[in-house]
Parts: structure tokens; sequence; C-alpha cells
């Protein structure tokens, strides 16, 4: 049997389409779904994706989230078009997790500005490769028209985004990216805001300063933080290495257990026993400033008295609360960025940019000059 030189999506349109035609598919029968064609095809999900999407823009189908596909009724025995019965694109998004410090501000920038535009269904991964994958195959299994995707920290790619990519399925990741692979993403110039939020402790008279960060394990927002307070040094003309303590743990989204949390403490005491002449740390996430305060304060020291405390991001601002200097994300913008450049995907307009936002700095509670 000689194979086609049509693709095969091309093939799967072409073999369905007949189908309908000569009655193999009634109106209102279910035709099979993308995962029942991938299987029988030997392909991936993604191929017959294409070829069903060919017949709901031809009006021979209408698609339905989490059901499925129906064929259409046909106007005077012909095969008219008529518009699809989805009017708006179903967007799934999947985060790692959010809380108030960070997370919640991106979602509001996806929602506003997705209203009116699209639908969105969310997964959170809890920074488990596997449940993002898992996440990934339902919503590709579901009928989304293009994912938002915060991918976990890992020290290996995600198989099933790379096939993303392979299939040109439309797709953008927000708050970091992959390095050498080639697709569209919105977050913050890691690089530029450690950079300034170094150089403003060392305009407020510090001079040794600890990072404290995760391992950065393909992480590149983490390694752009961390290549920032570097430059920093080293235009300063400081000649040591920097000081960084990077294996806090307990702060990750599967690691957050009382024995990582002592563990991280203990870290953290030791270090500053040891390094008696530091005078401020700055804590790439909020929750490890928050560590750092616990760690400070069960040492008998103060912030910022003793101890001066710089993070990335904070919860909105409560009366009465301790507030940490921080780096403010746009994370709303963020968010509308990464919905602007996936509908542009989606209407065939490729760009696969890198967009880095900006950051703020906001004066808290935790610094001092001396």
């Amino acid at each position: 049997m000689l194979k086609s030189a049509k693709p095969i999506y091309e093939q799967i349109y072409e073999t369905i389409k007949t189908a309908i035609a000569e009655g193999k598919y009634k109106e209102g029968e279910r035709i099979p779904s993308e995962k029942e064609l991938a299987d029988s095809w030997n392909v991936s999900v993604i191929t017959p994706r294409k070829s069903l999407e060919m017949l709901a823009s031809e009006g021979l189908i209408f698609r339905q989230v989490g059901r499925g596909s129906f064929v259409k009724e046909p106007a005077n025995n012909e095969m008219k078009v008529v518009p699809s019965s989805r009017n708006k694109p179903v967007i799934g998004v999947i985060m790692t997790d959010f809380d108030e410090s960070y997370g919640i501000g991106l979602l509001n920038g996806i929602e506003h500005a997705a209203e009116e535009r699209a639908f969105i269904l969310l997964r959170r991964s809890f920074g488990s490769v596997d449940k993002e994958q898992a996440a990934i195959r339902e919503f590709m299994e579901l009928g989304v028209d293009g994912l938002i995707i915060l991918p976990s920290r890992a020290t290996f790619f995600n198989s099933e985004i790379l096939k993303l990519i392979v299939d040109q399925f439309p797709f953008v990741l927000v708050d970091r990216y992959l390095k050498g692979v080639a697709a569209a993403a919105v977050g913050t110039d890691n690089i530029g805001a450690a950079k300034k939020g170094t150089e403003y402790l060392f305009d407020l008279g510090h001079q040794t300063i600890t990072l404290l960060s995760p391992p950065p394990v393909s992480a590149t927002a983490v390694e752009d933080r961390i290549e920032g307070f570097i430059r920093a040094h080293v235009e300063k003309g400081l000649t040591k290495t920097p000081l960084m303590l990077t294996e806090v743990i307990s702060t990750l989204p599967d690691s957050f257990k009382e024995a990582n949390i002592a563990k991280d403490l203990k870290m953290i005491k030791d270090h500053l026993q040891k390094q008696k002449n530091i005078t401020a740390f700055f804590a790439i996430e909020y929750n490890i400033a928050l560590l750092a305060k616990q760690a400070v304060e069960e040492l008998g020291l103060s912030v910022p008295r003793d101890i001066s405390i710089l993070c990335f991001d904070s919860p909105p601002f409560k009366p009465g609360a301790f507030t940490f200097t921080h780096l403010l994300q746009d994370q709303e913008k963020m968010g509308q960025l990464a919905v602007e450049q996936l509908l542009g995907l989606k209407n065939s307009v490729r760009s696969l940019q890198t967009t880095l936002l900006h950051t703020k700095l906001i004066n808290g509670q935790s610094t001092r000059k001396i």
C-alpha cells in the first residue's frame, strides 16, 4: 500500500469528512475523540486536533469541551459552512501554586485579559513535573485552544512541553522560560531586578550580603536572580566571591515539611554565626524572607536593627503587619501579555519572543541604612 503524500492531519480530515458524507456518522452522533484518532493513526493527539478544527471550521462538526465532537445537521443534504458552536477559545492555565505573595495577581491579569475573549480552565501542579504533564495531557484531551504554563522547577524539560513545541501547538510560558527552547514566554527581568535590589542594599551601606535561594536546577528565574546578584558585586568592584546559600528547599511546592523548615532554619542560623560581618539578606522569594526573619530572631537578633532583609514580592499591605522591602513584579501585566501572546499564536501570528518586565522597589520595615 502506497503512503499518501498528504500530511496525516489532512488524511484524517478527509477520512472523517467522507464518512460524514456517506452517512457513517449521523447528525448529532459523536465522532472519534482526538485520543482515539491519535491511537488509531499512531500520532500525537495534536495531529487529529488540527483535523477536527478543520472540520469544525467548515461547519461539519461542533465541539464541546469535556464531551467531544459531534456531527452537525446539513442543510438541504449539502455540507454547508456554518459558524463554530464555540464562539470563544478555551485556554488551559497550569500553575505550580499561588498565594497572596505571588500568583493571585498573575491569575487576575489572565482573567482580565481573557474577559469576553476566552474561557479559562485552571490546574495546579504543586511543583510536580508528573502532575504538570498530566494536566497538559488532560487539557489536550479536553480540546483546549491554547495553554499558559508556569512550569515546575526540574532538572529536565517536561516532555509534554517539548511535544507542544514539535507540534507547534499554541502555548506561552509565564514567570520563567526554558533555555535553548523556542517558545513564547512572559516574565520578569530577573537579572536587572536582582541587580537593582543588591545595589539598593549597597546604597544603604551594606557590604556583606548573603543571597538566599532554592537550588537553581533549570529554573531560569532563580538562575537569573543569582546572576543579577553577582553582577552587582562585580560592578561594585568587590573581588571576593559573593555569599550565597542556594540550598533552601522548604519553600518549594513539594518540600514544605516541618523537617525541611527546621533544616533550613538551622542552615541560616549556622551561616549567621559563622559569618559575623553579615548585615543583610537578599531572599529571592517572600517565603524565604520569612524563614530568614525567623532565623534572625531565634538568635536573639532583630530585623532591621541587626540584619536587613530584602526579597522578591510580598502580600498586599495589611495594617499592623510587618512589611518587607521588596521587588514587586508586575504580575497582572504578565498575565495580560500571556493571554495576548497566546491569542496571537492561536490566530497564526507566530511570535516566539520572550517578554521581560521591570520590577518596582517597595520600601518596607525590613531594611535600614547603616
